[in-house]
């Protein structure tokens, strides 16, 4: 799982600035959004799933994917009738025009990407000293070594994205090619121990209740887990001034992404199942975003292919990670810009032209965060971190389909539509979301904690500007046109 920019460009009449150019056909866009949808969610919360439901451990794939696309629907409404590059905060802004919740959800989507960038650190960290374990270079270390290992690479992103590396739509085309090829590996591994006769493909129809919650809860705890793997698609609306005729082939091309996504995991799931046993998957929920890795060495005895996978794994989480973040510091710049949280934070390199203090700003909450999590020796530090990100996500989800909702009925009887969610699917959503973002769930209370010290702190820095912007008779820009 991986998010990009929720920024809204200069190409608005008010503007009157260049417009972006129109590099996406359906071929591009489709490739940007199952890399998007692809990434770290599969390696992250697959182990944890897998402990939490056993053998069915698809079945959640299948129902985040259900209620991943009924927002999907809400989404095409949405950006086929405002076609404009800033997502979720316009469609809130629009629908409900207060300034205070539009912010709410902006930060709402930075904070997702902190955590979500946070959550592939601590991935890639596990699959590198999973692949120099298998190579028989080093023995997996402490986690304290791990730790350090993640906080590095965080530091390396902001150096990274420092220096003004931009979303090319090429790059992220080599990247989701590997992404796949690394997902193909799992893929195949399972499906050849099973043409081997030494998978269990039995094993896909075994619930195992670790927790003793009954099915139905048990089944809604891992979608709720799920549902980080399948968030992602939702970014692309942010290419939409970048989409040839976006009207005409945005629906299908992310319903598409989606149905891709969703195969590959299920496939994944199959895998397994397939080639771990029991007593492997009872204890696979440890892994800590290890479990893919488990797979292709315990399927593949005596292949290479175990050798090499880990790195590709690695290769696939820093892409994520580094999207992500590039995302939060944008969208800081954004609103930093626009008034909405301290101008300092607006501030650029004057020869790079980079958002520093917003990458620097966000860097420091990653590496707060990723100490934070790991400082409890007995938390899951993988889970607890994606179930964070996917609650922030499923509160802005169900804003979202909200939205819908009421634009829908603000729509001007003259205007043309392009797209429409059936029926009462935005409400249905709606509700699903918030059923899924509730502590019912078995979510951990740690994961609350950090979404609300998350926001916290932006609440706390709005107020601060919004106290300083009434002395000095500032008035704060509109959120909607938040520049990225």
């Amino acid at each position: 799982m991986s998010t990009s920019a929720e920024h809204v460009s200069d190409t608005t009449a008010s503007t009157g600035g260049p417009e972006l150019k129109r590099v996406l056909g359906p071929k591009l866009l489709l490739l940007f959004i199952v890399g998007d949808i692809l990434g770290a969610g599969v390696y992250a919360v697959t182990g944890t799933m897998a402990g939490t439901v056993g053998g069915i451990v698809w079945l959640p794939f299948l129902l985040a994917f259900l209620v991943a696309t009924m927002t999907a629907f809400s989404y095409l409404e949405l950006v086929t009738q405002y076609p404009q590059a800033a997502g979720a905060a316009l469609y809130t802004h629009k629908a409900f025009g207060i300034h205070f919740v539009t912010f709410l959800v902006a930060f709402a989507v930075v904070c997702s990407g902190i955590t979500s960038a946070a959550t592939s650190a601590n991935v890639l960290a596990q699959n590198f000293f999973g692949g120099l374990e298998v190579n028989g270079w080093l023995e997996m270390p402490g986690q304290g070594v791990i730790t350090i290992v993640a906080l590095a690479f965080m530091l390396l992103l902001a150096a990274i994205n420092l220096r003004g590396v931009g979303e090319s739509v090429k790059f992220n085309v080599v990247l989701t090619l590997i992404e796949m090829a690394a997902l193909c590996i799992v893929i195949g591994v399972g499906f050849f121990a099973m043409a081997q006769g030494n998978g269990n493909i039995g094993q896909i129809f075994v619930f195992a209740d670790a927790q003793d919650k009954g099915l139905f809860l048990a089944v809604t705890a891992a979608t709720s887990i799920a549902f980080f793997a399948m968030v992602g698609f939702e970014d692309s609306v942010n290419m939409v001034e970048e989409t040839q005729e976006p009207e005409r082939i945005f629906p299908r091309t992310m319903l598409t992404g989606l149905g891709i996504a969703v195969i590959f995991y299920v496939l994944v799931a199959i895998s397994v199942v397939t080639v771990l046993s029991p007593t492997e998957l009872a204890g696979i929920r440890e892994a800590e975003g290890a479990a893919l890795l488990e797979v292709v060495r315990a399927g593949s005895p005596g292949f290479p292919i175990d050798r090499i996978f880990p790195f590709l794994a690695v290769f696939a989480v820093a892409n994520t990670a580094l999207i992500n973040m590039l995302m939060a510091s944008r969208l800081i710049y954004g609103m930093a810009r626009q008034g909405v949280l301290p101008r300092p934070l607006g501030k650029v390199l004057p020869v790079r032209c980079t958002p520093w203090a917003g990458i620097a700003f966000s860097t420091v909450l990653a590496l707060g965060l990723i100490v934070y999590v790991t400082s409890d020796p007995d938390s899951n530090i993988v889970a607890n971190l994606s179930g964070t990100t996917a609650f922030l996500l499923l509160c802005v989800f169900t804003v979202v389909n909200v939205a819908c909702v009421v634009l829908r009925r603000k729509r001007d009887v003259n205007q043309k539509v392009f797209f429409t969610s059936p029926g009462p699917l935005p409400i249905v959503a709606a509700l699903l979301c918030a059923f899924l973002a509730g502590p019912w769930v078995g979510r951990d209370a740690v994961q609350y904690q950090i979404a609300g010290s998350l926001m916290a702190i932006g609440v706390v820095l709005w107020l601060i500007t919004w106290l300083i912007n009434r002395r000095t008779n500032t008035q704060a820009g509109d959120l909607s046109s938040l520049d990225g």
